[in-house]
């Protein structure tokens, strides 16, 4: 399998500040690659360094085979979805599109058509002659898109892209967006600090803190089972079970990860796991309820169905659990 970018030992500081702190990473070609973590722990550095935005301080980057360090953004066979989209408010959507290939000279009406034909990629056929204010902040996401499709890229670089739309709307563009990245067949690295955008889009998801991966895999592994404590309480709500906890189950590991959705509030079946606590919290989620049982002085958060009655506060209950539903972590 061809190898659109390469990470080896990459390492980009900022003064005392190490923003990225030797990241070794390979995407492959035709890849939904997502980085996701909190503000400041690198993904966004990383996206920069793909687009020649920012240049490594130590280690080495490829992109398709061709060393990267030292070369401008303009000669990168990559383009970049901004946040802010960043469209020309007194250009029309035709141009606004078409503007990267009058940048590279291309005559007039092949790059009408070829913004044209982007239009229509991302379902916004005949909205050409309007300007940026007139259309909707989903739309305005979808010419950013074709801005950066027109020019054929290897790689689309998506600096999170979908964070200024609404919640309805945010999940109807990850539907298109993978949907679109499926029907080209390029590679989308995509940056994002919500973890339900990485495990809904990505084939593969990179979890970054303090400018390190802390663990590289498919979303149902790394939701499934995370490595650290920080994997576990970003991606997803996990309960990270203590070390007196993992001992009373058995487990020799210093935390263990529990997902609320694997626990019952019921006395075990046969081969099942189970604790004993007294619920101190609840609350209403719509198609669940949050329990909040204390174990011990340890906090377990229980995902119940809504239709089964919840425990009153403080009255004593049993949680259960498959014992393959614990997952035995680092220490992070």
């Amino acid at each position: 399998m061809t190898t659109a970018v390469l990470f080896d030992n990459v390492s980009r500081h900022f003064g005392a500040v190490r923003a990225v702190d030797g990241v070794n990473l390979e995407i492959a070609e035709g890849e939904f690659f997502a980085m996701l973590g909190p503000s400041g722990s690198g993904k966004t550095t990383c996206l920069r360094l793909m687009a020649g935005f920012e240049q490594p301080t130590g280690g080495h980057i490829e992109i398709f085979g061709e060393t990267a360090e030292g070369v401008p953004p303009y000669r990168r066979s990559v383009n970049t979805v901004f946040q802010d989209y960043a469209l020309f408010p007194h250009l029309s959507i035709l141009d606004n599109v078409a503007y990267g290939l009058m940048v590279k000279g291309v005559g007039r009406e092949e790059r009408r058509k070829a913004a044209e034909d982007a239009l229509a990629m991302v379902k916004l056929p005949g909205y050409g002659t309007r300007r940026p204010g007139q259309l909707s902040g989903g739309q305005r996401q979808r010419v950013a898109l074709a801005r950066a499709l027109v020019n054929k890229p290897k790689v689309l670089l998506l600096d999170e892209p979908l964070g200024a739309l609404d919640l309805k709307l945010r999940e109807q563009m990850q539907e298109e967006l993978k949907s679109l990245q499926k029907s080209l067949g390029i590679t989308f690295v995509f940056v994002t600090h919500d973890q339900g955008e990485a495990l809904s889009m990505a084939d593969r998801i990179a979890v970054f803190n303090d400018g390190r991966i802390q663990q590289l895999g498919s979303p149902e592994d790394v939701y499934k089972q995370p490595k650290t404590r920080f994997v576990a309480d970003f991606v997803g709500s996990s309960n990270v079970l203590p070390q007196k906890l993992c001992q009373r189950l058995g487990l020799k590991a210093p935390f263990a990860s529990l997902r609320p959705e694997a626990i019952v509030l019921a006395q075990p079946v046969d081969g099942a796991l189970s604790l004993s606590g007294t619920v101190s919290a609840h609350s209403f989620l719509g198609a669940v309820n949050r329990v909040v049982v204390d174990v011990d002085g340890a906090r377990v958060a229980v995902a119940s169905p809504a239709a089964l009655a919840v425990p009153a506060l403080g009255s004593p209950v049993t949680i259960s659990f498959a014992a393959n539903e614990l997952h035995p972590m680092e220490d992070a």
